[in-house]
């Protein structure tokens, strides 16, 4: 599966809106790896989905925490961020294969450093910075991505 599309966020708006457009779309057991520098939109992003899912605390970065839990209605998302992380076998000693199951969404800032360790994503989203906001690459990684892909593209 390698269905792709690339577009522009002008702006924080306009990454928070794909956020919330990936939240309608997502089904459960979807794992999206999130790409990008520091300060590219990934948290941003997440806090997006959230509130489309109607989440309406705090959003913050789990850096120091690994993972983040929310339970929003009969949703369970898990939002990591390994961007400390030293070696991937420490998210095995957290208990993180756990969270990766049928009935969660899991969103995971710098993947890479989970490698080995990690399940495949269905989607892979890159965040660049552009010469106005970011551009998105939105990649399908499974056919349940490819089917998220395929609706955001016809809109």
């Amino acid at each position: 599966m390698s269905l792709k599309i690339e577009m522009q966020l002008t702006d924080e708006a306009a990454t928070l809106d794909l956020g919330q457009q990936l939240a309608v779309l997502i089904p459960n057991g979807f794992v999206i790896y999130l790409y990008g520098n520091l300060g590219a939109g990934k948290t941003t992003l997440v806090r997006g989905y959230l509130r489309g899912l109607g989440y309406k605390g705090n959003v913050k970065s789990p850096t120091y925490t690994l993972v983040e839990p929310y339970e929003i209605g009969q949703q369970q998302v898990f939002h990591f961020d390994l961007y400390r992380l030293a070696d991937p076998g420490e998210l095995e000693y957290a208990g993180a294969r756990d969270y990766f199951n049928d009935d969660s969404i899991c969103l995971v800032e710098w993947p890479e450093r989970g490698e080995g360790w990690l399940v495949e994503a269905d989607l892979q989203l890159h965040l660049e910075y552009a010469d106005v906001g970011r551009t998105a690459v939105l990649q399908a990684r499974s056919e349940k991505g490819q089917r998220v892909i395929e609706v955001i593209d016809s809109e």
